[in-house]
């Protein structure tokens, strides 16, 4: 007869390379439920792009992030992480600066008149109508399918400049599927019908939000938070150490991975299970043995754009109320400004706000390589060419680095990342890439945390969700979701595109 006392069978090793949303959502999920988990991040500093970076004492969001989601499962976990009082209810603000001149988003039809003028608002809504009768040939690429969906002048107007901007390629080069990602359901009608007959806190429509939840001290409060949680609950977060390699065999998949900790030294851990929120061309640099060369060859083509953000404090009375303004100027190389008090008042010091200019780069490029100093020189300069602040304004300056902030949609990934996926299904099945730059796929920051709670579901219960799906199928987009599926049609976080607009929307991308 079987004893009562049989020891329960162990449950399997969890390593998780990357303390992003991500990475630390499945550490949560797993060790919460007695899994125990290992986190191993390269970085001092956790939360990834959702981090909440801090400067003698000022505290900036890295992108901006709008905690909003039609997901119930995510909005739970938000609440469960940081307790109620810890969120602030915000008002969302948005304009486009354009020929010196802000125009408010969403669209509001006087605004539009007056900025554009009759004459060119009467051409714009002609192109549109145009473009519905003679659609380009071409939608596979960005300017295509916006084109298709606002017409050629505003696309000009408000969409080429600043996606030009953010991802330093042509619209052409773009690929579609990231513009249907980011703005599936936004078109001029629905911006127009927005303007005459607006409806109070319109979800229907994600871009098109009033307000949102904003942790107190900024995103980077929920995953300082949940790692702390993660401890408590049995797992380990292991700062300033980076994952080398990780060790497959034929037949087994992935069996430990060797790490390098902050002193250098080298050591082997176990793995039955690697969630993987690095990025997915790193993941498959880093296997031993070595993936087969058509796979390497894949992962080289992946491409990443990356985010330096230049935090200026000024007086109070020279910031402004939107979260942020995108730049349409093409004389300055700023993108997007933010004000950080705008925010949240706990992220700044009384009389004094700051803002955000965001630049985006190619790590080694020349912005890139300047010193901290000079980009303070840049961002103090066209702060004051654009006369966003008045001259002598800017009392101290910062600037904070972001490493592979966005996935490119290049014309060669979809067939690059299909090539990884295959291989690493069949070769390292218990080998799970999750997130963002996990999966190549901007994701916002709910639809990465909802790939690494069914990646835990799976571990734990041997379930099979297949998180490829999160925000791909049309239900789980922006648009007619039903939040009481596992997987979520709302926003998660806020990344740069035009109009979402807000720039792609990284509600917490």
């Amino acid at each position: 007869m079987e004893s009562s006392n049989t020891p329960a069978e162990p449950k399997p090793e969890t390593v998780v390379i990357g303390a992003g949303p991500a990475g630390l959502t499945a550490a949560y999920d797993l060790t919460k439920h007695g899994f125990p988990a290992r986190v191993f991040e390269a970085d001092s500093v956790v939360g990834g792009i959702s981090q909440t970076a801090e400067r003698d004492g000022w505290r900036f969001d890295i992108g901006g992030h709008r905690f909003f989601t039609k997901v119930a499962a995510v909005e739970a976990l938000w609440h469960e992480i940081l307790p109620d009082e810890d969120f602030l209810l915000r008002p969302r603000m948005s304009r486009i600066f354009y020929r010196g001149k802000l125009f408010d988003y969403p669209l509001k039809a006087g605004n539009a008149l007056k900025g554009l003028g009759v004459i060119e608002a009467v051409r714009c809504i002609g192109s549109y109508f145009w473009a519905r009768v003679r659609p380009p040939k071409d939608q596979s690429h960005f300017e295509g399918w916006v084109t298709a969906r606002f017409g050629r002048r505003l696309f000009s107007i408000f969409f080429k400049t600043y996606t030009e901007k953010v991802w330093g390629m042509k619209t052409t080069e773009l690929q579609a599927d990231w513009a249907a990602q980011r703005i599936k359901n936004l078109s001029l009608m629905a911006a127009i019908k927005n303007a005459v007959l607006p409806s109070r806190n319109q979800k229907d429509i994600t871009s098109l939000i009033e307000e949102f939840q904003y942790p107190k001290y900024g995103p980077g409060m929920m995953w300082e938070t949940a790692t702390d949680k993660v401890r408590a609950q049995g797992g380990t977060v292991e700062m300033n150490t980076r994952v080398e390699k990780v060790f497959w065999e034929q037949g087994k998949g992935a069996v430990s991975v060797a790490v390098a900790g902050p002193d250098g030294e080298v050591s082997q851990v176990p793995a039955e299970h690697v969630v993987s929120s690095t990025p997915i061309s790193h993941l498959v640099r880093i296997m031993e043995p070595a993936a087969p060369a058509e796979v390497i060859e894949a992962a080289n083509n992946l491409r990443y754009r990356d985010f330096l953000t230049v935090a200026l404090v000024v007086p109070e009375k020279d910031g402004f109320p939107d979260n942020w303004i995108y730049i349409h100027s093409p004389g300055v190389k700023v993108g997007r400004i933010q004000n950080f008090g705008s925010w949240s008042p706990y992220l700044v010091k009384e009389g004094r706000t700051c803002l955000g200019l965001e630049y985006f780069v190619n790590e080694g490029d020349e912005l890139w390589n300047m010193t901290d100093e000079e980009l303070v020189k840049l961002g103090t300069a066209e702060l004051e060419q654009l006369g966003l602040t008045k001259p002598g304004s800017v009392e101290v300056g910062y600037a904070v680095r972001i490493h592979k902030a966005y996935p490119i949609y290049d014309d060669r990934y979809q067939a690059s990342l299909d090539v990884i996926r295959a291989w690493l299904a069949e070769a390292v099945p218990n080998v799970h890439p999750i997130g963002r730059n996990g999966m190549h796929r901007y994701n916002n920051q709910d639809h990465s945390m909802m790939t690494a709670l069914l990646t835990a579901e799976n571990i734990r219960t041997g379930s099979t969700h297949d998180v490829w799906e999160v925000n791909v199928e049309e239900e789980y987009h922006e648009e007619g979701g039903d939040s009481k599926r596992s997987t979520p049609a709302g926003t998660g976080r806020d990344a740069p595109f035009m109009p979402r607009q807000d720039a792609g929307e990284r509600t917490s991308a």
